[in-house]
């Protein structure tokens, strides 16, 4: 009696164990989803389920593909739309999204891992009925990302199944059905509801090709570091996903002043600088570290005053941008708040006070090209060329040979401020540096400017051989061959020089030069009737020099 009693003890606990799950409650979370096109035409219908009760849901990738618009249908018929989207994966053909709906109805994701040979049952959706499970055995369990599992089970599917829960016997949902590999299979495949649920929105997301290939809203993650990183990486993008991003991020952290700033400067963008103003009053409200804000605050104010100043807004002008950004300084001593203070000033032609702000900052530490470069151009302001140059020396200096090419531009720049010195040797040795770096983006501009500067410097040579760099870049410029002619000319090639001005007439008849330099030309090598002629031409065009040379070689 006592062996009798304890197998059937035995047997309830095995029944146990094995016993169907509620059916009937777990066919509250399964829904049927409808995707649309842009024009609103029905793309495709699958199946989905809730993972939470406030309507995340997890489905199938591929009914999401192009789509711009969806809704979901549950069990009593109701439609509700999904409002973005939280997670995408094309691989594994899975999608998490929110759906507007005010309380779900979820499936608890299993606690404890099955394994091959246990039992599981496939959850239909069936509107205003209780569905008709189907079960089936684990024949093998997969391991893939190491922490999810993808399921081979003994079930021949029933139609219309995909994206339906897989529940074990504790009513936890296990996998989500996949698209069977042909039909009338004996065989289904389900992938971890768990890889779904996981699935979360980071600052990279924006860009991930999974969801960008569904055209419905992303939603942003929940970690504001992660969502400040959208907003930074969408800012760079079209303007009109910016603009969304930037409503959705206000309305998810009300308190974090990012949103207000970056809608700031979209405002002050659209010329609607009264709204700016009242977003970055809200910025100050709320931020913690007020210092950043002061400081975008005064680079909004300042960008209005340089670009838009025409148009006016009585509450900005550069005495506020200063007084935004001095109390960012006040409050964190950062050399950015500094050097904004320093480029005010300049705007506002204050061009000392700007060039003690700019050496205060090399001697705090801050030895950077670029604070030399400003404080350069305030003693070019103020008609010091040598304390120019000396700014311009110690910002080349920041640099060590061989130079990167980040040195270029300050290279560059101190060519062009020798050259106004008249120290055309020094320039063309920063000219010869700069190309060495840039030689891949030059274009004539730069050699027909190192060919003046060698002229300046009697090099003719090179400067010869700088025009006809010019000239093999834009051979259309009669200007450069007028050059060229004449430099020729000057050097004793009067066979090259006719040449070039004949080239010169061609692409440009009306040019007075290329007849000029011809004539010239022709007369040094001997052939003064054809070289009056041209001469003659040049006069009538309107050449100044063409008379003296006729009167000197018709004699």
């Amino acid at each position: 009696m006592k062996k009798i009693t304890i197998l059937l003890c035995a047997s309830l606990f095995t029944g146990t164990i094995s016993a169907q799950p509620d059916v009937k409650k777990a066919a509250k979370s399964v829904f049927t989803i409808k995707t649309f096109a842009a024009d609103g035409s029905l793309l495709t219908s699958s199946n989905g389920f809730f993972i939470d009760e406030k309507g995340a849901a997890i489905s199938s990738y591929t009914p999401f593909r192009n789509a711009a618009k969806a809704v979901i249908i549950d069990t009593q018929g109701k439609e509700y739309p999904v409002e973005c989207m939280l997670g995408a994966n094309e691989m594994y053909d899975v999608t998490k999204f929110k759906v507007s709906i005010k309380r779900s109805v979820p499936l608890p994701i299993a606690s404890a891992p099955v394994k091959e040979g246990d039992k599981l049952w496939l959850i239909p959706y069936s509107a205003k009925k209780t569905p008709e499970s189907k079960s089936g055995i684990i024949e093998k369990a997969e391991k893939f990302q190491t922490d999810y599992d993808y399921y081979t089970i003994t079930l021949a599917a029933p139609g219309n199944t995909v994206s339906c829960p897989f529940l074990n016997d504790r009513g936890e949902v296990v996998g989500m059905m996949q698209k069977p590999v042909k039909a009338n299979s004996p065989t289904s495949y389900a992938i971890s509801a768990k890889f779904g649920s996981d699935m979360k929105m980071t600052g990279l997301s924006i860009n991930d090709p999974a969801l960008r290939g569904i055209n419905i809203k992303k939603d942003l993650p929940d970690d504001i570091d992660q969502a400040i990183l959208t907003l930074y990486i969408t800012g760079t993008a079209d303007s009109a996903r910016y603009a969304q991003v930037v409503e959705d991020f206000i309305a998810k952290f009300p308190q974090a002043p990012d949103g207000y700033v970056a809608r700031a400067q979209l405002e002050s963008n659209a010329n609607k600088f009264g709204a700016a103003a009242a977003d970055m009053e809200q910025a100050l409200k709320v931020a913690a570290k007020k210092d950043d804000v002061h400081y975008n605050y005064a680079r909004l104010i300042f960008q209005k005053e340089l670009y838009k100043n025409h148009l006016p807004y009585a509450d900005w002008n550069l005495d506020k941008a200063l007084g935004e950004a001095v109390a960012a300084y006040g409050i964190n001593q950062v050399p950015a708040y500094q050097q904004l203070q320093g480029q005010i000033l300049f705007a506002q032609k204050k061009y000392d006070e700007a060039f003690n702000k700019y050496i205060e900052l090399a001697n705090g530490g801050q030895k950077q090209a670029e604070i030399y470069y400003e404080a350069a151009r305030c003693k070019e302001m103020l008609n010091d060329s040598t304390a120019m140059l000396a700014m311009l020396d110690s910002a080349v200096n920041t640099f060590t040979k061989p130079y990167l090419k980040a040195a270029a531009p300050y290279l560059f720049t101190r060519a062009q401020a020798y050259v106004k010195a008249g120290k055309y040797r020094q320039a063309i040795l920063d000219y010869n540096d700069y190309e060495s770096l840039m030689s891949a983006q030059l274009n004539d501009n730069f050699y027909y400017l190192r060919y003046q500067t060698e002229m300046a410097g009697h090099l003719y040579q090179q400067a010869l051989n700088d025009i006809s760099k010019a000239i093999s870049k834009a051979p259309g410029n009669a200007v450069y061959h007028a050059e060229k002619a004449a430099l020729e000319l000057r050097v004793g090639h009067y066979g090259d020089a006719a040449v070039t001005a004949a080239e010169c007439i061609r692409i440009d008849p009306a040019l007075s030069d290329g007849y000029l330099f011809l004539g010239y030309a022709q007369c040094l090598q001997g052939k003064k009737a054809e070289g009056i002629k041209n001469l003659q031409k040049a006069k009538e065009l309107g050449d100044g020099q063409a008379q003296g040379l006729i009167d000197k070689y018709s004699k």
